[in-house]
């Protein structure tokens, strides 16, 4: 006995399934309604053909039983050639605009998928693995092509055959046709048992499917560390699990799509064993027109796989439609760095940089940046030191718009960067850290990021003053020698140069340095700090460092602790003035800490 509570989800998924459809067809099946239709007609050519071949066999028997109809039949049996002959025609014909159609919309899809991840903020894409999205956007989009050709193809080719059929049915034997149709709400019944779990289960071949890539890419991209810890055996264990999942769910998921084989079937049997039954009676015992009978049994066996297939329709629906709620999960995220039309751009006169009062938290219960004021003077270096997790890096993303603080204001030379055009605050600022990002493709192909279009000259130049063409023209194809991936080809020293090389081409007036040279030797750390110097002439510069050796030449040092500026100050007044500078530093080069002088 059905109860009030599963009327009650039954009802809301069915108004959720209706809203998913609509939204489908104005996003993607709109644009393509002029292929559809066409379809449509193409496939209903089809399914009246159908019909009328069943049809036909009426006078085909008859013909045959009486044995004076040879003409017509040989006309009967061309016409019946010529109708197959159209319905396979139009099948193909159907096939190929629909597959046009539904690769239009799997590539409109991940088009509108990247662009919209592209406008995501750094902390919603902060908190996914990079592997979420990516099986988002390889998958996601086949459940709209998916969901969309079911559709058109049950509209088009099942509907159209089943109801030529049924009227063919209907005209030749109306008892035997109520008899073979009052098994479809039984059918209906047990089929809708399925869809939720069809459901359930996608979703968890989903989530294994990220689990797969996640360990794939982890093994490859961390394979020194796998291999130095012998992790081999953990990665199998991830992976196996993984794998399971996706094992487990695929299978229910077949075994759900496959329970309306047995279920059409069944009744199919027993359709049709009431129906030879009832109508072989009628035709030995009452002498009915034996060629209405089987033009009759012949519709109905026709009738059986377009009405197998519609029994199939809602649970390929779900499958298709919960691939498509996994893209729409990121759609319905908002984009927080949507254009906005009317900002101005951001306009560098002198590159001052002012935070008032900034207050700034990655999780509710962590205040990362807590009332936080400084200034950094134009054309001059200014260094941000602290100990760790004191939202010295917080500052930079900041200041690039990567988030938004909750309070306060930062500005430049006067404008509140929250207000001017997003994409004019970027082109402001060249951004290095420590943690050197390469993309696919060659080293020149890596600087060239920096300022698309530029020259070759101006590639290699700003290679020179990056202190990286040496070593650049010494690998055997030159600026043409791919990085690997990440830079897996390069030292850390030549992948940080290659970046310094990016930022120099891009020739923005503001520089923000996250820790550049922390991670390196002390020989490429010479050779970085040369390629930052020459960097950072002429510009504003904002770095923050927690190796004090290479900031003590900063024009000013802000010391940043517990989310706020503590001290301020160059080198020299911090020591002298003995505070939590000058501790930070004894702490680095001991008791002889405070006899370090600048460089000159």
């Amino acid at each position: 006995m059905v109860t009030k509570q599963q009327k009650l989800r039954a009802a809301l998924f069915t108004a959720e399934t209706h809203t998913m459809l609509l939204r489908l067809y104005r996003e993607h099946g709109r644009r393509h309604l002029s292929k559809y239709l066409l379809a449509l007609g193409l496939l209903g050519c089809g399914a009246a053909a159908t019909a009328y071949s069943a049809y036909l066999l009426k006078p085909v028997l008859n013909g045959m039983l009486e044995g004076e109809q040879f003409r017509e039949l040989r006309a009967l049996a061309w016409l019946v050639f010529g109708l197959f002959a159209l319905r396979g025609a139009a099948s193909y014909a159907a096939t190929v605009v629909l597959s046009r159609a539904g690769n239009a919309i799997i590539a409109s899809a991940q088009r509108t998928l990247f662009d919209h991840v592209l406008r995501l903020d750094m902390r919603y894409l902060g908190e996914r693995h990079s592997t979420d999205f990516i099986t988002r956007l390889v998958y996601a989009p086949n459940g709209v092509r998916d969901t969309m050709q079911a559709l058109v193809t049950s509209a088009g080719r099942e509907i159209l055959t089943l109801v030529g059929l049924v009227v063919v049915m209907f005209i030749q034997e109306p008892v035997l046709a109520l008899i073979a149709l009052s098994t479809l709400p039984v059918a209906a019944v047990l089929l809708n048992t399925t869809v939720g779990r069809i459901r359930k289960f996608v979703a968890r071949g989903y989530a294994g499917s990220t689990q797969i890539m996640q360990t794939m890419q982890e093994t490859v991209q961390g394979g020194r560390i796998v291999k130095s810890y012998n992790l081999e055996e953990e990665m199998r264990r991830r992976m196996g699990v993984a794998v399971r999942e996706v094992e487990r769910s695929s299978n229910r998921v077949s075994a759900g799509m496959a329970f309306s084989g047995p279920v059409a079937d069944a009744l199919a049997g027993f359709a049709i064993g009431a129906v030879i039954f009832y109508g072989s009676w009628r035709v030995t015992i009452h002498e009915a027109d034996a060629g209405s009978f089987f033009s009759f049994v012949a519709a109905l066996l026709m009738a059986y796989d377009p009405a197998k297939k519609l029994a199939r329709l809602k649970l390929e629906l779900q499958n298709g439609l919960s691939s498509a709620r996994m893209m729409y999960e990121v759609l319905d995220h908002p984009a927080a760095e949507t254009p906005v039309p009317g900002r101005p751009p951001l306009q560098i006169s002198q590159g001052q940089i002012v935070a008032r009062d900034v207050r700034f938290r990655y999780r509710e219960e962590e205040r990362v940046l807590d009332g936080l004021d400084l200034v950094v003077e134009p054309n001059k270096t200014t260094a941000l030191v602290g100990p760790s997790g004191g939202g010295k890096s917080t500052v930079l993303a900041l200041l690039q718009r990567f988030y938004a603080p909750e309070a306060g204001v930062i500005e430049i030379d006067g404008q509140n960067i929250a207000e001017v055009e997003l994409a004019s605050l970027r082109a402001s600022i060249a951004f290095v850290s420590q943690d050197v990002y390469l993309f696919r493709g060659s080293i020149r192909d890596n600087i060239a990021l920096g300022r698309p279009g530029a020259s070759d000259d101006e590639i290699i130049d700003a290679a020179r003053k990056a202190h990286a063409h040496h070593f650049i023209v010494e690998f055997a194809t030159g600026y043409d020698t791919s990085v690997g991936e990440q830079g897996a080809q390069l030292s850390g020293g030549q992948k940080q140069r290659i970046a310094i090389a990016r930022a120099i081409l891009k020739n923005a007036p503001i520089i923000l340095l996250d820790e550049p040279t922390a991670a390196l030797d002390s020989e490429s750390e010479r050779e970085v700090q040369k390629a930052l110097d020459d960097l950072r002439v002429g510009r504003t510069t904002l770095v923050v460092a927690h190796r004090l050796q290479t900031i003590i030449n900063s024009d000013r040092i802000f010391v940043v602790e517990n989310g706020r500026a503590v001290e301020s100050g160059s080198h020299d007044e911090l020591i002298r003035r003995g505070g939590t500078y000058s501790s930070f530093f004894a702490s680095q080069f001991g008791e002889a800490g405070a006899q370090v002088k600048p460089q000159a």
